[in-house]
């Protein structure tokens, strides 16, 4: 049995006019569609046409709040690949820059370091190792973008 001070609150959600309410369609005789809260009466010589009340979901409600706070967040890890991407003050290039072979060569490098890195998590490793091979990943990761794929 519901307590005394529940039981008003539940009649009144049950009969509440939002509750009652409900949506009908149906389709005249020249082909129309037609939605209306109350179902459709016979006018003057008309037959009586049948109506199928359409039950509604509830409107998904996101929060503004959460949208500008993703909207933060997506800037923020934004802005932080971009500063991991941008070149390291001190390592810019001369006007010249390396040769084509220079630049394939050092590419090799990282391509052949990342590949070893790899193969040493794939082999099994300890918590502590793990941690040291994911970060040494990273930044080879880091450099051969900066160096190889946005160059």
């Amino acid at each position: 049995m519901l307590p005394r001070t529940l039981a008003p609150a539940v009649f009144c959600l049950l009969f509440s006019p939002a509750a009652l309410s409900a949506i009908y369609q149906w389709t005249d005789a020249s082909g129309a569609v037609h939605f209306s809260d109350q179902p459709p009466r016979p006018g003057s010589g008309q037959a009586a046409v049948p109506a199928t009340a359409i039950e509604l979901n509830a409107p998904s409600v996101v929060p503004m709040s959460d949208n500008l706070g993703q909207s933060r967040r997506v800037s923020a890890t934004r802005r932080s690949v971009e500063g991991l991407l941008a070149r390291p003050k001190g390592t810019g290039r001369t006007s010249a820059g390396p040769s084509r072979e220079a630049q394939q060569a050092t590419c090799d490098g990282y391509r052949k370091r990342l590949a070893r890195i790899q193969s040493r998590l794939r082999a099994g490793y300890s918590v502590s190792q793990g941690n040291r091979l994911r970060q040494q990943r990273r930044e080879a990761s880091q450099a051969y973008s900066r160096e190889c794929i946005l160059n």
